[in-house]
C-alpha cells in the first residue's frame, strides 16, 4: 500500500549519481581496495526496485538479493493462489500452516496495530478490494456494505499458532502495509552476512540505507512534495536507517461527487482516512516498523500522530498536514534540509 512514488526512486537514484559524479572529480584513484559498485534493478511486489551496494571483488550479493525478492513476493502476494496469505485467506476458519516469514511478520504486524489501537489492521483487505483499489475498478462503496464488510474485520480476530495462522471466516487479510519494509530489512541481514557495509535500497520509494556511503557520508534521500510531486520540500540524511513515508496522493480516484478518495483506509470506518495529513514520513532502523507506523499514523490524524511521535522515540517523524506546514521530531533538525523556502515546526 505504502509509499514514496516511483518519482521519489528518480529522486533517490539521482541524489545517488550526483554523489558518485561528485566523487569521480576528486581526482581520487582507485586501488585494489577500492569497493566495486554493484547494481539490481528488478520489478517485484507491483513496483519497481533499485538496489545500489559496494563490495569487494569477489562479492557478488545480486542473486541472493533477487532470490530473497520474489521469495518474500510469492508468499506474501495475496493475489499469488499458491502464497500463504492466499492459503490463509481461502482457509478462513481452519489453520493454516505458513512459512515462518509469514508467521513473524503477522505477528508483528498484530503487535503493531496493538501499539497504534488499531490504526493499522491487516483485515481490511475486504473493504480495500471493494473501493477498488485492488482492481482498478474504482467505485464508493454503499454505507450498508461498508458495515457488512467491517463486522469482517479485526486484527484481534488473528490466532498464532507455532508456524500455523487462523483467522475467521469471512476474513481477508494483506500484507500490503508491512510486506516492503520487512523486505528491506531481510535484504540488509544479506549485506551483513557478506560484510556489505553500505548500501542503498529503494524498494519502490521505501527507502533503506546500510551504513554510509564508502567515503563515510552520509546517504541524502529526498522527501517529494505531496501537492506538487514534481517536487521535493526536503532531503533528509540518513544512515542504517530506512525512511518510508505515506501519502494519499499515491493511489486514488476521483469519486462521480467530485472528491479525491484514497487507498489509506480508516480500519474503523472503512473509509479512506481523512484527518489533516497529506503524508507521514517514518523513520528509523526497523524497516518493518517504519513501513507499519506511516500507514498507522496518516490513520491517526495529525494530533494523535504527534503524540505518538513525542512518546516513541525509536522512530523520527515529518508530518505534512493539509496547509503544507511540515512538523518533525527534534531529532531530525540536524539531518534535515529545507527545500524551496519551505519551514518545519519541531513536534512538541
Amino acid at each position: 500500500m505504502k509509499k514514496i512514488t516511483i518519482l521519489l526512486i528518480a529522486s533517490v537514484v539521482m541524489i545517488f549519481f550526483v554523489w558518485c559524479s561528485q566523487g569521480k572529480n576528486t581526482g581520487a584513484i582507485p586501488t585494489e581496495n577500492t569497493p566495486k559498485t554493484e547494481t539490481l534493478d528488478i520489478f517485484a511486489m507491483d513496483t519497481y526496485m533499485n538496489i545500489k551496494y559496494f563490495a569487494n571483488e569477489n562479492t557478488d550479493c545480486s542473486q541472493k538479493l533477487k532470490s530473497k525478492i520474489e521469495y518474500l513476493e510469492n508468499i506474501f502476494s495475496v493475489t499469488n493462489a499458491n502464497s500463504d496469505i492466499s492459503k490463509i485467506n481461502s482457509n478462513a476458519g481452519k489453520f493454516t500452516a505458513v512459512s515462518g516469514d509469514t508467521t513473524m511478520l503477522v505477528k508483528k504486524a498484530t503487535e503493531i496495530s496493538d501499539m497504534t489501537e488499531g490504526c493499522l489492521d491487516i483485515t481490511v483487505y475486504s473493504i480495500l478490494k471493494e473501493w477498488g483499489f485492488t482492481t482498478g475498478n474504482y467505485k464508493i462503496p454503499e454505507q450498508t456494505t461498508l458495515n457488512d464488510l467491517l463486522k469482517n474485520t479485526g486484527y484481534q480476530n488473528i490466532a498464532l499458532e507455532d508456524n500455523k495462522i487462523k483467522i475467521p471466516q469471512n476474513f481477508a487479510v494483506d500484507l500490503g502495509a508491512v510486506a516492503k519494509g520487512y523486505t528491506g530489512d531481510k535484504l540488509c541481514d544479506i549485506f551483513r552476512k557478506e560484510n556489505v557495509k553500505s548500501a542503498l535500497i529503494n524498494l519502490g520509494g521505501n527507502v533503506q540505507t546500510l551504513g554510509t556511503k564508502p567515503d563515510g557520508s552520509l546517504w541524502n534521500v529526498a522527501l517529494k512534495n505531496p501537492i506538487d510531486t514534481e517536487k521535493e520540500v526536503c532531503v533528509v540524511s540518513l544512515s542504517d536507517k530506512a525512511m518510508i513515508t505515506s501519502g494519499g496522493y499515491e493511489r486514488y480516484f476521483i469519486g462521480k461527487d467530485g472528491k479525491q478518495y484514497w487507498h489509506i483506509l480508516d480500519p474503523k470506518t472503512g473509509y479512506p482516512s481523512d484527518k489533516g495529513l497529506l503524508s507521514v514520513t517514518i523513520i528509523g532502523k526497523d524497516g518493518t516498523l517504519c513501513d507499519a507506523l506511516s500507514t498507522a499514523l496518516f490513520v491517526m490524524g495529525e494530533e494523535k500522530a504527534k503524540t505518538f511521535a513525542i512518546t516513541h522515540n525509536e522512530v523520527d517523524v515529518i508530518l505534512i498536514n493539509s496547509n503544507m506546514e511540515i512538523f518533525i521530531t527534534e531529532n531530525l533538525k540536524n539531518y534535515i534540509k529545507m527545500l524551496d523556502n519551505f519551514r518545519y515546526q519541531i513536534i512538541a
